[in-house]
């Protein structure tokens, strides 16, 4: 059985909260309309409050990839599960660590004249980065968030994250639809139909699910055998069906 990670925890709740400053700009003067910009937009370099926003997405990018790093070390033999999970979730952490160092220079669905720039490819490299390295954490969480759920479901019924982990994956899968289908008519000329609703939805269950992998860390789970012993050598979840608090436990 693992023992409770309360630093790996601890690690994953402070990330979740560096990851909703979005919601910053509620109280914040910004020149941007919630409901048809890009999450991003608020630390791009020419808004007033950038900076605070590119740190505080800097932030939520090393702390989740501290936790997932740091998960990872302390696994005992993982199951299959468990390990692909914690490798995407330190690849999100990462590639929005990166993508905070690489700034849009402007906002597009607010500024006629970015837009304009951005499509003539007149806009410095990092902001066409920009979206390389999104794309890459979007990939990373759309792992992790099924990978460590399932693994939860099988290993540890009781957790949090067990119950409540299949909901908010399909709330991610529904919103990040939404989402690149707003950006697809956005780019073909069409209205966006709430890209922004949409991507503060995505961003908000990405942090929500957070808080309850870290709660479902620190949670005591009931005692049972180890797989390790009923099952030597061999991958918990490839031979193993039966749920139990093993080492396959998110």
């Amino acid at each position: 059985m693992i023992k409770p990670r309360p630093t790996t925890a601890t690690l994953l709740a402070l990330g979740a909260l560096a990851y909703t400053a979005w919601t910053l700009e509620v109280v914040l003067t910004t020149d941007l309309a919630p409901a048809h910009t890009y999450v991003s937009e608020l630390a791009a370099r020419n808004q007033p409050h950038g900076t605070l926003f590119r740190t505080t997405d800097l932030l939520a990018g090393v702390l989740v990839w501290a936790a997932g790093l740091l998960a990872l070390l302390r696994l005992p033999s993982p199951g299959r599960w468990t390990r692909v999970g914690w490798v995407a979730l330190v690849l999100f952490g990462m590639a929005t660590a990166v993508d905070s160092r690489l700034p849009l220079s402007c906002a597009p669905t607010a500024d006629p004249t970015c837009a304009a720039q951005e499509r003539a490819g007149l806009l410095p490299v990092a902001h066409s980065a920009h979206s390389v390295s999104s794309t890459v954490a979007l990939c990373g969480i759309l792992v992790a968030m099924p990978a460590l759920t399932l693994a939860a479901r099988r290993y540890a019924p009781r957790a949090p994250l067990a119950r409540s982990g299949p909901a908010l994956v399909t709330l991610e899968l529904a919103a990040t639809a939404w989402t690149l289908t707003t950006i697809a008519a956005l780019e073909t000329g069409h209205a966006a139909w709430g890209l922004g609703v949409a991507q503060r939805l995505q961003v908000g269950v990405i942090a929500v699910w957070l808080t309850v992998l870290a709660v479902s860390l620190v949670r005591p789970t009931p005692p049972g055998p180890s797989l390790r012993t009923r099952i030597p050598n061999a991958d918990a979840d490839d031979r193993q069906r039966t749920p139990s608090a093993s080492g396959d436990h998110p």
